[in-house]
């Protein structure tokens, strides 16, 4: 079945769901995109690295529990040449690091291999108002920017600090859509909670005309292969509704079997 609201599911940003709704949005949106534009391009799934330390508690260390001092000693078997070596005389922890792995889209000029064009699907660490992930994230749109491939930017999170646009009118959702020649002025999508979500265009190079993505239908896909609606209504989405918009949403909450 398609998601119940008639545009993003404000459950689906909850922890249990974001990252795998994530994921299964690019990889089917690839496809989508791909029937479109082959054979002169080819669209990629690539992936961001994030690295992040796990909080002290509960945190598994790397090496002993504890800070020591032992003796040092020699090994019975000598080096090479001749020298016995030493055992390192403390014993340090290491913070434990997790990686998370989150895709992204290229669509690549099949003769020249160019990138003509990045499609992101924004997470929770590219909105968080400080840290690392933001910052590589900002950077890589930097640069995207500043060449000549165009960049298509899908902000599903109503949680989070949005990306820094002049002018950007106040929505819960958005895209944007820059094209290289267009520049610094580019397409912008607001969208409220109840609006359902747009076919954008993913650019081309000329003579090609765009591809299209028809996001709502791409959601509902997604929602529908992955059986969302069994897991993700037993707890209050992330962030919290309030007022008006919680009374709105739950009605259209599924009943749980």
């Amino acid at each position: 079945m398609p998601s119940p609201f008639p545009g993003t599911d404000p459950y689906l940003e909850r922890d249990v769901a974001w990252h795998d709704f994530h994921e299964r949005f690019l990889i089917l949106g690839a496809g989508v995109i791909g029937a479109q534009v082959r054979p002169d391009f080819i669209v990629r799934v690539d992936d961001h690295i994030l690295l992040s330390e796990l909080p002290e508690e509960p945190r598994r260390t790397v090496g002993r529990a504890d800070l020591s001092v032992v003796e040092a000693r020699t090994r019975e078997v000598p080096g090479p040449e001749g020298v016995a070596p030493l055992d390192a005389p403390t014993r340090v922890r290491l913070p434990e690091v997790e990686a998370t792995r989150e895709s992204y889209l290229s669509v690549v000029d099949r003769a020249s291999r160019e990138v003509v064009t990045v499609v992101e699907l924004l997470s929770p660490a590219n909105k968080r108002r400080s840290g690392p992930d933001r910052a590589r994230y900002l950077a890589k749109r930097a640069s995207v920017l500043a060449s000549r491939a165009s960049l298509v930017e899908i902000d599903l999170l109503r949680g989070g600090l949005p990306m820094p646009d002049q002018a950007r009118p106040d929505c819960d959702y958005s895209v944007l859509v820059s094209r290289p020649d267009d520049r610094p002025d580019a397409g912008f999508w607001p969208l409220a909670l109840a609006d359902r979500l747009p076919t954008i265009p993913i650019p081309l190079r000329p003579p090609r005309a765009d591809a299209a993505l028809d996001l709502q239908a791409l959601l509902d896909r997604v929602y529908d292969e992955a059986g969302y609606e069994f897991y993700i209504y037993d707890g209050p989405p992330q962030p919290p509704l309030e007022g008006e918009e919680a009374a709105w949403a739950a009605g259209f909450v599924p009943q749980q079997p």
